[in-house]
């Protein structure tokens, strides 16, 4: 089935993992975000990477390790979380400009524009702190993250 809208897997792992991230308040693996989210584990730790290396997560190695937020939840919104995996989302008409669309006007009434104006609008708006409302997980070892 077709999306209107689609976000690439490691955006989603990025937003995901950072809101699950903020709302523990302790280190995470992405052993554990692999378990909650259902994203590959190798994955995940790739984007946790890139999260750390743009200053968002601090990262420890080793068997007690994990990532933990680097910056205020307050400071830190879905947006950037986003474009830093993603890059930036392009607020400009339809990149296509075919000659249909630039005799009549766009034939999809305007809509993609309208619908990426609209997205980028609440991920600039949301904070990972309006995020955070604890919720309780049950891992496999029996462990219960409030996340």
């Amino acid at each position: 089935m077709s999306k209107l809208i689609n976000i690439s897997e490691a955006a989603s792992i990025a937003v995901h993992a950072m809101v699950l991230i903020a709302r523990s308040g302790e280190m995470m693996n992405a052993g554990q975000l692999s378990v909650i989210t259902g994203f590959s584990k190798n994955h995940i730790s790739k984007v946790l990477n890139i999260l750390a290396r743009e200053q968002f997560l601090d990262s420890e190695r080793g068997p007690k390790g994990g990532f933990i937020l680097r910056k205020n939840p307050e400071d830190i919104t879905l947006l950037m979380v986003y474009e830093v995996v993603d890059g930036s989302i392009n607020q400009q008409p339809c990149a296509n400009q075919c000659s249909l669309c630039l005799a009549s006007g766009c034939v999809f009434g305007g809509f993609s524009v309208l619908f990426t104006n609209e997205f980028r609008g609440y991920l600039a708006q949301s904070r990972l702190s309006d995020l955070m409302k604890e919720k309780s997980v049950e891992l496999p070892e029996k462990q219960t993250i409030l996340i």
